[in-house]
């Protein structure tokens, strides 16, 4: 750079005393192709950072759990802090980098111990803590390190086919949280699935098609998406064998868990924004003893299902419902079990149904009232777990649950919201797994009858099953 400079001054300087006009045009030639030099080195020099961003929010919840035994589990002040740092590069306009580091933590503790030195939990840390099955890595708290949430590589193209279809092209650690409806409680962009079944972080890759160039449907799009929820690879130091498939210490002999599905979205024109998804799991896991993790996990089949959304954003061209959103979601699950074997009670295929409705409205200039409403059928089953709630998933919710918030812009950078969730469990297992140990559906007043009848099994059930919970949050979030 400073030899460019330098250049440039000495031409400079000549050219004030240069004496014919042949001169003074050979040397605004060189001046021209130095300036452009130094123009790419400039661009060059622009663009060659990674480009950051800052998001931490400071929370505190009151949450409580009212047992079928009538007991009460409560926290009343649990504070938290959550930090992501969002990173983001593009060497030119079809290659894309982006990540996030998060951290998540509770304040005044640490609740990162590795399994291996909390043997007893080792089964159910392999899903809370980020172990084997880490689709809940970043959204429960841990400890003050940074995890990577998201980090992917992304290849814009113009013309798939040679016709006039935009795509992508993506691998990595997919952005698979805070997807669609259910990122305007979150407050944020909405992210690639379909929120109301898939809300979990995920290792996968991802393709889409832009149709409405060719079709004329605004907003037309089809994605494919494929991924991998655990592996059955050892562990370095854990065997003689490190990384072979075989038996680990969460799981004895489990395989690959892995999910292909596609979303479409068949119409979106800004007002109107309708998406479809279908997926595709195989080889759902469980605990094979919900009493005791150490015995490890086992797979029982596969589950599919998809879902259908639809968000009104303006219900008018004008005035206040112009700002206002409305939007209605429904989505299924069934169960395909192994043959021998049962998932969530049954030997049969089961489906479960869960419907979800919600409006956000403006209030006050800067603020956003939001209403929610779900329901869960008997089998219902979502990919809900990282679903950002010190409680549990609701959309996983197998009953009803309900939401309120208020989000309120009080700076370009900080915001603050107030929430309350509440939800009523109608059968047990709604945040389990696809088993019979911890997904298993059990109506939960008949549980009662039993209890009050003298049965033995009911009575010792009761005490660890929730009949509803909430969870009323305060946060003030910095984001820039």
């Amino acid at each position: 750079m400073k030899k460019i400079i330098g250049i440039s001054l000495l031409a400079a300087s000549t050219l004030a005393f240069a004496s014919t006009a042949d001169d003074i045009a050979k040397l605004e030639k060189e001046i021209k192709k130095l300036k452009k030099k130094l123009n790419k080195v400039n661009a060059h020099d622009a663009n060659d950072n990674l480009k950051w961003g800052v998001d931490l929010r400071t929370s505190i919840d009151s949450i409580k759990y009212d047992m079928a035994d009538g007991a009460e589990m409560k926290n009343s002040d649990l504070m938290a802090m959550r930090l992501w740092l969002r990173m983001a590069y593009a060497v030119d306009s079809h290659n894309i980098f982006k990540g996030k580091l998060s951290m998540n933590k509770a304040f005044g503790a640490d609740f990162g111990m590795p399994p291996s030195l909390n043997a007893g939990r080792s089964g159910l840390d392999a899903m809370s803590m980020g172990g084997m099955f880490d689709w809940t890595a970043n959204e429960v708290l841990t400890d003050n390190s940074l995890k990577v949430k998201e980090a992917y590589w992304l290849y814009l193209g113009d013309r798939a086919f040679g016709a006039d279809i935009p795509w992508t092209f993506s691998v990595g650690r997919r952005p698979a949280t805070n997807g669609f409806l259910v990122n305007l409680r979150e407050d944020d962009a909405a992210q690639s699935p379909l929120g109301h079944n898939i809300n979990v972080e995920f290792d996968g890759l991802s393709s889409k098609l832009d149709l409405s160039n060719v079709t004329g449907v605004p907003g037309l799009t089809f994605k494919l998406c494929m991924g991998q929820g655990s592996t059955n690879a050892k562990p370095m130091f854990e065997t003689t064998t490190p990384y072979a498939s075989g038996e680990n210490y969460v799981a004895k002999n489990i395989e690959d868990i892995q999910l292909a599905g596609f979303i479409i979205e068949p119409y979106n024109d800004g007002q109107i924004h309708t998406k479809f998804n279908w997926f595709k799991a195989y080889d759902m896991p469980d605990l094979v003893d919900a009493m005791d993790s150490t015995k490890g996990m086992d797979q029982y089949g596969d589950l599919d299902g998809g879902a259908f959304s639809v968000l009104v954003d303006g219900l008018t061209d004008e005035g206040y419902l112009a700002d206002a959103k409305v939007f209605a979601s429904f989505a299924w699950s069934t169960t395909r079990p192994d043959t021998g074997k049962a998932m969530l009670g049954s030997t049969e295929d089961e489906t479960g149904t869960s419907w979800w409705v919600g409006t956000q409205l403006p209030v006050l200039d800067e603020g956003k009232l939001g209403v929610e409403f779900n329901h869960g059928s008997k089998y219902w089953r979502s990919f809900t777990y990282a679903e950002d709630t010190m409680v549990g998933s609701k959309l996983a919710a197998r009953g009803d649950a309900f939401d309120i918030y208020y989000t309120y812009q009080l700076t370009e950078a900080l915001s603050a919201q107030v929430r309350y969730t509440k939800i009523d469990y109608d059968y047990t297992g709604s945040n389990g797994f696809f088993g019979n140990s911890t997904g298993t559906p059990i109506k939960i007043e008949d549980i009662k009858a039993g209890a009050a009848a003298g049965d033995p099994m009911s009575q010792a059930m009761l005490p660890y099953i929730v009949e509803s919970a909430s969870d009323f949050r305060f946060y003030i979030r910095y984001r820039y």
